[in-house]
């Protein structure tokens, strides 16, 4: 019997989860990445709270005219100056068992671009 590949990549994130924890000093930037979307969290995994969001789907970003690449950009630089907002200055990434290449390299450069370190 075959593995599916979602199954896959949740054995890859299961594995990444054992060493990467989001601390209050340095939350967790975790990224999810659908067929159509992508999603960015903050969380700090000792209380199991989510700091800040951000997402492709939310009304300021729904409606521009980008690629999924520019997208995913757009999405790092909310989520970065949100965290920033909040206090946030340094996150540990949190790649979701993707690999770090195409939307989910895009969305951690936005990140870095507004000023957030990891």
């Amino acid at each position: 019997m075959e593995v599916s590949r979602n199954a896959s990549r949740q054995y890859r994130h299961a594995r990444i989860r054992k060493k990467v924890s989001g601390t209050a000093d340095s939350p967790r930037l975790a990224v999810f990445r659908s067929a159509k979307h992508i999603y960015a969290q903050v969380i700090d995994d000792q209380v199991g709270h989510t700091l800040v969001a951000a997402s492709s789907l939310e009304k300021a970003l729904r409606d521009k005219e980008v690629s999924p690449i520019e997208m995913a950009k757009l999405v790092g630089q909310l989520c970065a100056k949100r965290a920033q907002e909040k206090g946030i200055t340094c996150v540990v990434f949190d790649r979701g068992g993707y690999q770090f290449h195409g939307r989910v390299k895009a969305l951690a450069e936005g990140a870095r671009e507004q000023g957030l370190e990891f």
